[in-house]
């Protein structure tokens, strides 16, 4: 039987959710537990390379303008990840077995059996391009320092942020996520806003790259968190 000293000492081990500068993630915003707010973008990527002289010109004249537009700052994150095949080789063997002409399905068979082997020789590498739009009440009304050093000494991080001021920080933070995807659409980039579901995998990816890869993150509403 472990000593009560032992069972103490376990129970006061934090846990890993501590150590992370989330609150909470809700209504597709990231809710920081200094009270800031996060929004991310999932964008595409241009080959530059390509591109002629001209067209070349044309995006860095709109990149330096998209700059010079905003007032606050912006992140650019670039991940590199381990493709999942598995789900596209499930939807080939399905596609095998439909399949009712003869030399199609032995060519489906084919492809899937080089996709494998594919596979086992070398892992598959994609990039993912997101823009994290951030918004910080503190620095948007300009408070004076008095003022700061009250939010300073608040502790904001144990509690959570109230329904209707964290709809009026997130209506600010939209504002600010619009003028962005029109700057980078100007700049012929396609973007997507990551919703809950989104930003709950993309994290647990980040943090569990390799438990993420092997055990693909569940629904959001089927998940059950314990408090701390």
């Amino acid at each position: 039987m472990q000593s009560k000293k032992a069972v103490a000492k376990k129970k006061a081990t934090p846990s890993s959710q501590q150590h992370l500068p989330i609150q909470e993630i809700r209504d597709g915003v990231v809710v920081l537990k200094d009270g800031t707010l996060r929004a991310a973008l999932l964008t595409s990527s241009i080959n530059f390379s390509l591109k002629s002289e001209d067209e070349q010109n044309a995006i860095i004249s709109s990149y330096v303008g998209f700059l010079n537009s905003l007032d606050h700052p912006l992140q650019i994150v670039v991940q590199s990840r381990q493709l999942q095949i598995g789900p596209y080789l499930e939807m080939l063997g399905k596609a095998e077995r439909e399949q009712t002409n003869e030399l199609l399905r032995v060519q489906i068979a084919d492809y899937r059996a080089f996709v494998t082997e594919l596979i086992e020789i070398g892992q598959i590498m994609g990039k993912r391009f997101y823009v994290i739009v951030p918004y910080d009440p503190l620095t948007a009304k300009r408070k004076g320092f008095w003022s700061r050093i009250k939010e300073l000494f608040r502790p904001i991080a144990a509690v959570r942020l109230k329904e209707e001021r964290f709809q009026q920080r997130r209506a600010d933070l939209d504002r600010r996520v619009r003028n962005v995807v029109s700057g980078l659409e100007g700049m012929g980039l396609a973007t997507v806003q990551l919703d809950t579901q989104a930003l709950v995998e993309l994290y647990y990816s980040t943090y569990n790259p390799d438990t993420a890869f092997a055990e693909p993150l569940a629904k959001v509403e089927e998940i059950q968190v314990e408090a701390t």
